[in-house]
């Protein structure tokens, strides 16, 4: 192994706000043009570093990166989704890093339209966002990304003649939508610097992407454009969003080129999405005075006041609706109880309540699928970390769940394992869920134990299943899932309690549950790691640096390390529209908060674990320059001898590389790395 690490140049950099001074030493190392050489010769040491530390030891890399292989059938196929009478869906050999694309009907033979192996192999990156059929099937809009920016290019093919239009749409949001005439697409288009979603187009098939017409325009910077079309395929909804705040804008496809129509304008604190009926009918479910959100049914175009719509479901201090979706007579809800997602089923005559039972301790459910309006069923799908990904149709008149499709995991024996889900005391006292998951061998009091936590943006981190997981767990560690505050598990609240003057309760929450889970003899306390990507990776830097000796290792992903200064500089894409997660430094009180935890701000001289961290020069969510300048720096202050490494990919996103095998080899890499950090005790 190469003994010493990489040490770039220090060019002191101030910044000053409110007053406070700081010296950032390692700032030159953002080159906004990914191509100055001393910053890409600097990357490609820490690379080297880090491959020679990997040499140097057992290989694990390359036996995990043969068992997740082993794990794959010989090919596999996805579920399919219907477009007016053909069936789109995809294949994967067990050799292949992408998938191909195709269709089928009745009476015909399927047809593959897209094979995307063939682009990655004349290129280092590539992968398909999504492909969108037109009604009549006879076009196919498709969005690519090449570098890992997330800028996507829309491409049209003729799925009759299977030739390539010349329509070549750049720097999207990806998935377009079709008029009802098949003669548009609609699509939302990235500003080039921010890369947030500000603007509506309409893309006439076989023109120059140049004659193409806006239909909206967001000049708000810290609001986000996504795109979705109604369960009834009526209407593409605009929902412009912030964090607390979204208002919806409708086009009609069958008359895409009109102005959108506002249905209820934007206001501080109110949230709402749409479930089309028909005509000007829809449910809207809202959180005006219901945190934990409420069904209201509106039935007028011309007075869509809020308060005047018919309460349909009350809000409820305990249940939080998150999805809606209505089926003969019946509003099926996707809800979370106590933590745990679940879907509860509204009959509208009777106003009786039924749910879908679960018997897992810990699982992941979602509404998915329903993409045909007259269905008499809804499917969705279901997993734990003991059972694959299926989808499930399930019927209203018998109450019953019927598999439709599975994932094939090969080899896989879901009683080779065990899982238990805890409520740990945080020190405020706060019930924090924390899920458990091993191979019933492993002796839990000596083993080994990986943490894992995100914690931002009210997203649910549920318990899903992970085939990745399964030659970690086989080697004896147990793996651990904290809901931490910030996230959206236990309903409203859990998110407004770990977001801008609350995020402290983020890192206190997961070091609280860490210490009570190995107090509860869950663990060797001698063997604790972490894992956490993006703001996961910012959870992970603050984590260390208020308890750092109470982990071995640490598994960095794409980390959001340098908080303050990204927060201040509205010129980094997306910072204005993320100013309610974290807040505006602008404002003094909220720098100073973000101050306390800013992991970049906050090294000092401790004695560090053993830390991993990856990334990629093209990551669109969080720029390649805070790993960059985090590791230095870490290495600087550490006290300890432990080992500090990158590797940051020269190509890709904030996914890392693309294609399947590929990412097999990254994830076996950091499992790598924590494997033989636990072997050097034994």
């Amino acid at each position: 192994m190469t003994n010493n690490p990489p040490k770039p140049k220090k060019i002191p950099h101030v910044l000053e706000q409110h007053g406070d001074v700081r010296t950032d030493n390692y700032y030159w190392l953002r080159d906004d043009t990914r191509s100055d050489s001393h910053v890409l010769d600097y990357l490609k040491a820490e690379n080297a570093y880090a491959e020679s530390w990997f040499n140097s030891k057992h290989p694990y890399s390359t036996e995990i990166t043969n068992e997740l292989i082993d794990q794959i059938p010989n090919e596999e196929s996805s579920y399919g989704q219907i477009n007016y009478g053909f069936k789109y869906y995809q294949k994967i050999k067990k050799s292949e890093q992408l998938p191909r694309y195709f269709r089928k009907t009745e009476g015909k033979n399927e047809e593959m339209l897209i094979d995307a192996n063939i682009k990655l192999m004349r290129q280092e990156y590539y992968s398909i966002q999504s492909i969108s059929p037109s009604p009549n099937n006879k076009y196919l809009a498709y969005s690519e990304d090449n570098n890992g920016r997330r800028e996507f290019t829309i491409k049209v093919l003729n799925a009759e003649t299977m030739t390539l239009l010349d329509d070549t749409v750049e720097s999207t949001s990806g998935k377009p939508i079709w008029s009802k005439n098949n003669e548009y697409l609609i699509y939302s288009k990235k500003d080039a610097v921010t890369l947030i979603s500000d603007s509506v187009y309409a893309h006439k098939v076989g023109s120059c992407s140049s004659e193409d017409i806006l239909l909206y325009k967001e000049t708000n910077l810290e609001f986000n454009i996504f795109l979705s079309l109604s369960k009834s395929k009526d209407f593409i909804y605009i929902n412009i969003d912030s964090t607390n705040s979204n208002e919806i804008r409708l086009i009609d496809i069958k008359t895409p080129l009109l102005e959108p129509k506002l249905f209820i304008k934007r206001s501080d604190d109110h949230l709402y999405y749409l479930e089309h009926l028909n005509s000007d009918s829809f449910y809207v479910l809202s959180n005006h005075d219901a945190p934990n959100f409420k069904v209201l049914f509106s039935n007028s175009e011309l007075d869509r006041a809020i308060n005047k719509m018919d309460e349909v479901v009350p809000s409820s201090e305990t249940i939080f609706i998150n999805n809606l979706y209505y089926l003969d007579g019946h509003l099926v809800l996707g809800i979370r109880e106590n933590g745990l997602p679940e879907i509860s089923i509204l009959n509208l005559h009777t106003k009786i309540y039924s749910k879908v039972i679960f018997k897992d301790n810990a699982y992941d459910v979602s509404l998915a699928f329903n993409n045909e309006p007259d269905s008499k069923v809804f499917n969705y799908s279901y997993s734990s970390l003991t059972c694959p990904e299926t989808i499930y149709s399930y019927d209203l008149k018998t109450n019953k769940s019927n598999i439709l499709w599975q994932k094939e995991i090969v080899g896989f024996k879901s009683n080779n394992y065990i899982d238990q889900r805890l409520f740990i005391k945080s020190r405020d006292n706060t019930k924090v869920p924390v899920v458990i998951f091993s191979n019933k061998k492993t002796d839990l009091k000596n083993a080994p134990i990986l943490f894992y936590g995100y914690g931002s943006y009210g997203i649910n981190v549920d318990a899903t299943f992970r085939s990745s997981l399964l030659p970690l767990v086989d080697r004896g560690f147990i793996f651990a899932i904290v809901n931490i505050r910030g996230g959206g598990e236990m309903g409203k609240h859990w998110y407004e309690q770990g977001r801008v003057l609350n995020k402290m309760n983020t890192f206190n929450d997961f070091n609280d549950a860490v210490n009570e889970v190995i107090q509860k003899n869950i663990g060797d306390s001698s063997k604790v790691f972490a894992r956490g990507g993006s703001a996961g990776g910012l959870l992970m830097g603050s984590i260390i640096n208020l308890e750092p000796e109470l982990y071995k290792g640490i598994l960095s992903g794409v980390p959001f390390v340098d908080v303050l200064t990204t927060m201040s500089d509205p010129s980094i894409p997306l910072t204005t529209f993320e100013y309610g997660e974290w807040g505006n430094p602008a404002i003094k009180k909220e720098y100073n908060y973000i101050r306390q935890y800013s992991p970049y701000d906050n090294i000092d001289k401790h004695n560090y674990p053993s830390v991993f961290v990856t990334s990629s020069l093209y990551d669109s969510q969080v720029q390649y320059f805070e790993p960059a300048k985090y590791v230095p720096k870490l290495r600087e202050y550490n006290q300890s001898t432990n080992t500090i490494i990158m590797k940051m990919n020269l190509i890709g996103g904030h996914g890392g590389l693309s294609g399947r095998l590929n990412q097999f080899t990254e994830i076996a890499e950091e499992y790598s790395f924590i494997l033989n950090l636990a072997d050097e005790d034994t």
